[in-house]
């Protein structure tokens, strides 16, 4: 019986399009939700738009931007998201490599610890802010009842430049490490065991495996945190805005921990000046793409390294 040509048409017809109605989906959600806003808003970037009169918006070419570099304000939110993200990252990324490290050894429980580190990752926000907003109270907080304890003067964390931001880092440690700890841990239990079986016959103590064998064979892994944990510094928003309660937009009284997501949510709902908050958005994307050059440049050198 000879075959259909229709049919072997109808074939190669569904061969082809189907894996591009598969994933148009995705590309589908993805023009209408993130593609489109993103030009819409450097749309409005180029604009004067204040929120109260959407409808008149006038052209300001460069003119956001240039404001931008003049403003002590963005230099500031510049300086507090660069200061937070280091305080916060670096502890962050080093405590969660040492309990990866410790869960990769037969421990009683494992699974549940496993979970109880990921608990701080479900926990939102809002809850968990509010519980380290109480822990750092000026009057009654357990932070400062601590250091009274030892002979300390107790620490007005919200007005002081260091202690607010320190608090503010401590929110993001508390709830990102154990995520962290369990990417190292599945990168941990890749790693082939005769490579520790070999550095055990050649002496090496458990110290020397973890700085030897481990480490080198994290590095792919600890750049995509140190990345992944960068880009979330620099979007960082919740913990401040909820810390800092009536004066949260603003980043303290001083502006003492604005970040660049604090700054643009106040020149944009708070102040109304849209056009700025938008040039504070791409700001923010140039920033990120930056990010994203340097990691592809390391990850390129190390790819050639190994």
């Amino acid at each position: 019986m000879a075959p259909d040509p229709g049919a072997a048409g109808l074939y190669r017809w569904d061969m082809k399009a189907s894996p591009y109605a598969f994933v148009a989906p995705f590309f589908l959600l993805f023009g209408a939700f993130s593609l489109v806003p993103l030009l819409y808003t450097a749309w409005y970037s180029l604009h004067n738009v204040q929120l109260s009169a959407l409808d008149h918006k006038t052209w300001a070419g460069l003119d956001n931007y240039e404001n931008l570099l003049s403003s002590d304000f963005f230099w500031n939110a510049l300086k507090n998201t660069l200061t937070i993200g280091i305080i916060s990252t670096v502890p962050q990324l080093l405590a969660a490599l040492a309990l990866a490290h410790l869960l990769n050894y037969k421990l009683r429980g494992s699974t549940a610890w496993r979970v109880v580190m990921l608990t701080p990752y479900a926990t939102s926000v809002a809850a968990a802010t509010l519980v380290f907003t109480l822990l750092y109270s000026w009057d009654g907080g357990m932070v400062n009842w601590i250091l009274d304890f030892f002979g300390v003067d107790p620490v007005n964390w919200r007005e002081s430049d260091w202690g607010s931001q320190f608090a503010v880092s401590s929110i993001v440690i508390w709830r990102w490490t154990g995520y962290n700890a369990l990417i190292y841990l599945a990168a941990m239990q890749a790693i082939p065991a005769d490579l520790y079986e070999s550095a055990a016959l050649d002496g090496a103590n458990r110290w020397q495996q973890f700085r030897h064998v481990t480490v080198p064979q994290l590095r792919p892994t600890i750049l995509f945190t140190v990345v992944v944990s960068t880009i979330g510094a620099t979007q960082l928003f919740g913990e401040p805005l909820l810390f800092g309660g009536v004066s949260g937009s603003k980043g303290g009284s001083e502006h003492q921990y604005q970040t660049l997501g604090l700054y643009m949510y106040d020149q944009g709902w708070i102040i109304g000046n849209l056009g700025k908050a938008s040039a504070i958005a791409w700001s923010m994307f140039l920033i990120l793409l930056i990010v994203a050059a340097v990691n592809l440049l390391l990850t390129r050198r190390l790819r050639k390294s190994q």
